[in-house]
């Protein structure tokens, strides 16, 4: 299954970067060749709340618990918090700027006694915007507060999937406990009468001891598993944001559905990706900041206006004849400043580079997620059949070996291989399962989140 991605390409990169002069289109990443079939109108639509079709009560109570107490998300939240005051900032640097003022002056000029003057006035200024550098500016902060922001979503999407294949990777390892322990009590079945034969005389001790050699190894790889169970559990909690100590998941039956994966998935599903969104953003305002380095060879002009009044007598200061007022014209141009300026170009215009690299390494890294996890589904689709054939032959091969070693026709290693035969194919067969999982909902977080689910399917059943 493969994504059209030629106009994403378009989409993403030239739409960002057609008025840079310093992005070479040539250098950006090119769809590859086999991104061709566009998805038609049977395209599946857009999901926000993409772990819904898991069909999972448990796994959405997860969800929205990690939502509302989980770190990383308050940390990308607190992020785009300080980006949106500094874009409020730049939005006041355009606007006209007042003030009011107040003072006292005490002192005596020659042939003058020593008298005390008020002052009191109203300052007002604004800054024309000859070069555009208070326009840049405000345009590279308000496409932070866009990166901030998809960054935000990215870090739900991020702390989402965690959630999810933490929950799952539990799951598999409950039902993997439940086959070992099965197993452990097969052997304990299969101990009780060896002993008993061991005691009639018809088993060797050697017998004897192979029986209870596989079941203390198995015993052991319970406790192992347990042991598993409790890391997995530690790391959901402190994803959801609440103390290792006082998080318990109960064991139970996996019953969460597998969503099916749809044919002709739409390029619009990997364009939504908000990292990928994130770094354009990121590349247009490393753009918008080498307009303001070059706006710093504009000269600088500012209007002003004061008014107000200036007694020796505070009750007067408000007198027509006190009365004071002012209008000027400030202005600056720069003429040599050793090369600060030009620097500060060559600056700007090297971040604009490193973003444009940033982005085209997000864009082949989102390709090859894709890629990855389609493929590992379309292969996993086929090991999980050839799993299954495997299960039901070796379930088989022990019932049968059962059956004859009960009857005294086969040895107790024959029994024993069979066994750890059907053991070893069962917890195989158990990982293909969870494999699948995960490899779906690594498809999710890759294409920045699900689509409107598909009839489901239980893995391996």
């Amino acid at each position: 299954m493969k994504l059209q991605l030629t106009s994403l390409f378009a989409a993403l990169l030239l739409a960002g970067c057609a008025s840079v002069g310093s992005v070479d289109p040539s250098q950006l990443p090119q769809a590859p060749e086999a991104y061709k079939a566009a998805a038609g109108n049977d395209a599946p639509a857009l999901t926000a709340s993409w772990w819904q079709p898991f069909a999972d009560p448990v796994l959405d109570d997860l969800v929205t618990r990690a939502m509302a107490a989980n770190t990383t998300v308050q940390s990308a939240a607190n992020r785009l918090a300080q980006a949106r005051a500094v874009l409020g900032s730049a939005q006041a640097s355009r606007l006209p700027q007042a003030g009011v003022s107040a003072g006292a002056n005490r002192g005596a000029t020659p042939g003058a006694s020593t008298a005390t003057q008020y002052s009191a006035g109203l300052n007002l200024a604004y800054e024309l915007d000859l070069g555009g550098r208070l326009l840049h500016e405000r345009n590279a902060a308000a496409l932070d507060v866009q990166a901030r922001e998809q960054l935000l979503a990215d870090a739900r999407l991020l702390v989402q999937a965690n959630v999810a294949r933490g929950y799952l990777a539990l799951r598999a390892l409950d039902t993997e406990r439940d086959i070992v322990k099965g197993t452990v009590a097969a052997y304990g079945e299969t101990l009780s009468l060896t002993e008993k034969r061991a005691r009639a005389g018809d088993v060797a001790d050697l017998d004897l001891a192979r029986v209870q050699a596989e079941l203390a190894a198995n015993e052991a790889e319970a406790l192992s598993l347990d042991r598993r169970r409790v890391e997995l559990e530690t790391a959901l909690a402190v994803l959801l944001g609440e103390p290792a100590s006082n998080f318990r998941l109960t064991p139970k039956a996996w019953t969460t559905a597998l969503p099916g994966v749809p044919a002709g998935l739409p390029s619009e599903l990997l364009q939504r990706r908000p990292d990928l969104a994130a770094a354009r953003s990121q590349l247009e305002a490393a753009q918008a900041r080498v307009g303001v380095a070059r706006a710093a060879w504009w000269p600088s002009l500012s209007l002003t206006a004061q008014g107000g009044g200036v007694s020796s007598e505070v009750s007067n200061l408000l007198r027509s004849g006190a009365s004071t007022w002012g209008i000027g014209l400030l202005g600056a141009l720069p003429i040599f400043d050793g090369g600060r300026r030009e620097a500060g170009i060559n600056a700007a215009k090297a971040q604009l580079d490193g973003s444009t690299i940033a982005f085209r390494e997000q864009f082949l890294l989102a390709l090859k997620d894709v890629e990855d996890q389609l493929s590992a589904l379309s292969l996993l689709q086929a090991q999980q059949q050839a799993s299954a054939r495997a299960v039901s032959a070796a379930g088989q091969a022990l019932k049968l070996s059962d059956a004859r070693y009960r009857n005294g026709f086969v040895s107790q290693l024959e029994l024993l291989d069979a066994r750890r035969s059907e053991l070893a194919n069962k917890r195989a067969a158990l990982q293909v399962r969870s494999a699948q999982y995960q490899a779906t909902v690594g498809l999710i977080r890759a294409l920045g989140g699900g689509w409107e689910p598909a009839p489901v399917r239980m893995a391996g059943g």
